[in-house]
């Protein structure tokens, strides 16, 4: 089974790019600041150490060279800063100016160095936190000297720091998103208001524009979209002006035509049957004719945009009463809620139903069923026919123009128009039309329309 990911958008897109970049930027930067700030205070605090150690080893080494000197009194007088502690090896012997320290508080490392006659300096984690040592030989009285130097103050500053430099990046990660948010209003903006100026166009309403902007960047996609649209209502207008000259040059011959057809049948029992069954012919090929214009000039009305307002809230029970009469079909057929309103050009409207009931009697083996329910805010009617059903592949080629299904539903004397106006009067009200399969397993057309106030 194929799993369908959902698509970020691309107004969180461009939020997420700038929080990224911001994200990345001030990354960069704290980190480098960090890192530089870090090297400098230490190789500060390691100079300021290592310079106290050296005065202090030289201190001690004089008071060694004195004859009878006590070492813990040496080292209590050396002076050292607060927090610092001092560790002597001399004969053999540890003494250190604390009384929990001793031999084992400076690392091995430092020992052996230091053992070797190298001056040296580490940093480690004590036990009471961060802490730099300094080891200083002394070979004038045989003797090393160790100074500790407690780093918590140092650590706590860089800490500190890091803290600050943290909040800082997210702080331009939470910029550069706010950022992001403006900049994809501005881009995305426009794109909407194309798209419903698109929608617009597109539901009929050729007179739609988009508004004149400032912004240069956008001024010539604007002026090519007006234009493009300009275009194509003259030519829509242009074909159905074409559409709706040729319907009414023809309904005048067709009128004779049907004049002349008229006269013929009232006079049928005056022909032979060989006449009669031609007569036959050409009154069901004229009436077929006379639909088929019909129908042309109220797509001409509406490729041209003609006849769009709705007028008058109408009740859609009283309606389809009075298409059912027009149509010869019993009311019982018909059901569902009573108080169901919408706001619709009567005429149209009913000319819609009107091609759904015919479009049951002659093709689908008779009109079954007439429902009325709500859904939401629309109102939906069933409209069921008694027919075998009409293929799943086939449902939305029937409201094509022209179309013909491909199993045979009854009479073919239809003109292939009916479920075009079905769908074109649908749209023109808000609503639509799709077919499905009736319970009893005929054809089942479904047509919403949004529900007016009453």
């Amino acid at each position: 089974m194929r799993i369908v990911r959902p698509t970020v958008g691309l107004r969180h897109r461009l939020v997420l790019a700038f929080a990224l970049v911001a994200l990345g930027v001030s990354a960069v930067f704290a980190v480098s600041t960090y890192l530089l700030a870090r090297g400098y205070l230490l190789a500060q605090r390691e100079r300021v150490v290592q310079h106290q150690s050296f005065e202090d080893a030289s201190f001690v080494q004089r008071r060694l060279e004195s004859a009878g000197a006590d070492v813990s009194a040496v080292l209590t007088a050396a002076g050292t800063p607060a927090g610092h502690t001092i560790i002597l090896e001399w004969q053999g012997q540890w003494y250190a100016s604390a009384l929990d320290q001793g031999r084992d508080a400076v690392p091995a490392a430092v020992r052996q160095a230091v053992s070797e006659g190298e001056p040296t300096s580490q940093r480690f984690r004590a036990d009471d936190g961060p802490a730099l040592v300094v080891g200083v030989p002394v070979p004038s009285v045989g003797a090393t000297f160790y100074e500790i130097a407690p780093l918590t103050e140092l650590d706590g500053i860089l800490r500190l720091l890091s803290g600050i430099l943290i909040g800082g990046a997210l702080l331009a990660a939470a910029a550069g998103a706010a950022l992001g948010r403006w900049a994809s209003r501005s881009v995305v903006t426009p794109l909407n208001r194309v798209a419903a100026t698109a929608a617009s166009i597109a539901g009929g309403d050729l007179d739609t524009r988009l508004p004149a902007t400032l912004d240069p960047e956008l001024a010539t996609i604007v002026a090519s979209f007006n234009s493009m649209v300009d275009t194509l209502q003259q030519r829509i207008n242009r074909d159905a002006r074409l559409a709706a000259d040729v319907s009414h040059e023809l309904r005048s011959p067709l009128t004779t035509l049907v004049g002349s057809v008229d006269l013929l049948n009232s006079r049928r029992d005056e022909l032979s049957e060989r006449s009669q069954r031609a007569l036959d012919l050409v009154t069901a090929d004229l009436q077929r004719f006379r639909r088929l214009l019909e129908d042309l000039l109220e797509l001409a009305r509406s490729d041209g945009g003609l006849d769009r307002r709705l007028s008058s809230v109408i009740g859609l029970k009283p309606l389809l009463r009075q298409v059912l009469d027009e149509v010869g079909r019993d009311q019982g057929v018909l059901s569902g809620v009573d108080d169901a309103v919408v706001l619709a050009d009567k005429p149209r409207l009913g000319r819609l139903f009107r091609n759904l009931f015919e479009n049951a009697e002659t093709h689908g083996g008779g009109l079954t069923a007439v429902e009325i329910t709500r859904s939401g805010p629309n109102v939906l009617v069933f409209v069921d026919d008694a027919g075998p059903g009409i293929q799943p592949e086939d449902r939305e080629r029937l409201f094509e123009r022209f179309a013909t299904g491909r199993n045979k539903r009854g009479s073919s004397s239809g003109t292939g128009l009916g479920l075009a106006l079905v769908a074109e009067t649908a749209t023109v009200h808000g609503g639509t039309v799709w077919c499905t399969t009736s319970p009893a397993g005929g054809a089942r057309f479904v047509v919403r329309l949004p529900e007016a106030e009453a």
